[in-house]
Parts: structure tokens; sequence; C-alpha cells
């Protein structure tokens, strides 16, 4: 696409849109917080008080604390009204495709294998970094039921943002993460059997429909192979080094009732304790889609 951000070769399109995201983008995860009256019915203004979020930073924080937060209705109608309906299920998932994130009972268990269901830190990633590229995830709903007695904090940053600072070390660090064979997710194996087999494609990759940045990151040590020359390497390297220090790292606690939509941009997860009265839980939504602002016509409710 002519002067589009993302194309290497285009150098005024690049200079213009960065200028306009740092201005745009927000400061304090506070600024994205969107109280909703109801989330199963949104409102026109809420519905542009949303975009408005997602157009500075790829993503929103919606308060409704006031409604029963266990209620699983209030994320998949929500997603639902903003384009998100290709609801991936995995095997993990609970029944209606959402998954329910919180420390497995069984530690030693299926979930308890995976640390999204453990108290364990999570470091930078995208979700569903290890799909096939056919499968990508493209949004991402957390909906906050229960917080952690302490931690359980997230750090959130626009992968646009990622790819912003990355390009103004070193463009041929972008190019190099763009490449088809960049990253590569070793097959899973499951008692001798295939359950997931290796993953190869880029880090970041342009829609060649649509034009927006996608970015498939992960920044575990194990399980993944990066592209073994120098370019590669020193980009990885890099990359990891903007993400521990990056001025634009927005940190977000989410509370009962309240949740994050994304287009599915990096987060980590610090450790946490719960007490037996206070367990976290969050529900999980992982789609095929991005988010849209145009389905919803609905008339302004009074304020």
């Amino acid at each position: 696409m002519a002067n589009s951000p993302f194309d290497l070769t285009s150098e005024t399109g690049y200079r213009a849109w960065r200028t306009a995201k740092l201005a745009a983008y927000p400061r304090s995860v506070d600024e994205l917080i969107v109280p909703l009256a109801d989330p199963r019915q949104l409102s026109a203004a809420e519905t542009v008080a949303i975009e408005s979020c997602c157009a500075r930073a790829n993503m929103a924080i919606y308060r409704s604390s006031h409604l029963p937060a266990a209620d699983k209705s209030i994320p998949r109608q929500l997603s639902l009204q903003l384009g998100l309906v290709r609801l991936e299920g995995n095997y993990l998932a609970d029944e209606d495709g959402l998954s329910s994130i919180t420390p497995a009972s069984d530690e030693h268990g299926v979930r308890g294998e995976f640390i999204p269901y453990t108290h364990k830190p999570i470091n930078w990633h995208t979700d569903g970094y290890y799909n096939a590229l056919d499968r990508r995830i493209l949004g991402m709903t957390l909906h906050c039921v229960q917080d952690a007695e302490s931690g359980g904090e997230n750090a959130l940053l626009d992968h646009e943002i990622a790819y912003l600072q990355l390009r103004d070390v070193n463009p041929d660090y972008v190019a190099a993460l763009m490449q088809a064979d960049a990253m590569t997710i070793p097959a899973r194996m499951d008692e001798g059997n295939v359950a997931r087999p290796a993953q190869s494609g880029p880090v970041f990759a342009v829609d060649p429909v649509q034009g927006f940045l996608t970015m498939r990151y992960t920044a575990r040590t194990r399980s993944i192979v990066w592209k073994d020359d120098a370019i590669t390497q020193a980009a990885v390297r890099t990359l990891a080094d903007i993400l521990a220090s990056s001025e634009y790292i927005l940190n977000a606690r989410l509370q009962p009732g309240m949740g994050l939509l994304c287009n599915n941009v990096l987060h980590t997860r610090s450790g946490f304790s719960d007490s037996p009265g206070r367990r976290r839980l969050l529900y999980r939504g992982r789609y095929y889609d991005r988010l849209r602002f145009d389905l919803n016509s609905a008339p302004a409710r009074p304020q």
C-alpha cells in the first residue's frame, strides 16, 4: 500500500505515521479506561469511546464493576458487538470457547502443565504465537471475575509501538523479523505423538488486504528457535531490550468487572498469590477477528 507506515521502503509514510502515533499514545493506562453501563448492550457513545482508545493504542479497558463479574454473557456479548465473532476454541477452553484462566487445582494435571493456569509470571508474548498463519489470533479479550490477593498485574504494549521502536534502531531488524522463517515453534509432543506440528513464521506481518500490522512473538527461551543468522539474532536481542525498558509500557491491574479489549497486543502477567477466599479468575477469549466499530447503530443512552 502506498505510504503505508509498515512499508520499509516508504520513509515519508512512516515518518508521518510515527509522529501521529507517538503524539496520541497514552502515557497512563487510566487514559484507556471506558466505563460501560451494560457491556451487553453498548451505546453508540460507548462504542466511539472504545474505538478512540483502540485507535491510539490497539486496546481499551472497560469497567462495569456494578454488574455480576462472573456473568459470562458480559465478555461474550461485548465481543460480538465489536466484531469478535470467530472464537478460537482449544482443548483447555470451556465448552463455550472462553477459557477460565485460574490456577489449576491439580497443578500436576493437564492445565497445570501450562503457565497461564499456575501462579507463575508470564513473560512478553502475543496470544496464539504458536498457531498456523491461517489461524492468526487477531483479537483478544480478558474479563476479570476476581483479582488475586496480591500480584497478577499485566504490562501492556501496543505491538505497533514495538515495531516503531525497533525500526527506529534499525529498519533491517524489522525486515529480518518479517522473514517467513524468523521464528519457529517446535512441534509439541503428547505421549509420543505430535500434538501440534512445528510452526514457522514471521514476527511482524502486514495484512495483504487491509494493511494492518500483526505480531507473533514470545520472549520465552525454551521451545522456540530463532533463525540462525546474525541480523535476526541482533533483532531478537534488540526487541528484548525494548520490551525490558520501553517508556510506552502501560501497567494495569484488572479488578472484578473490568476487562481488556485488544488487537492482540503484547502483554505480560506478574506472578501472584491467592487466598482461600480470593482466587484469581479471568475469562479469556481469543479470536480470528480484529476489533470493529461499525456494527453498533444503537442511539446514545442518556449519561
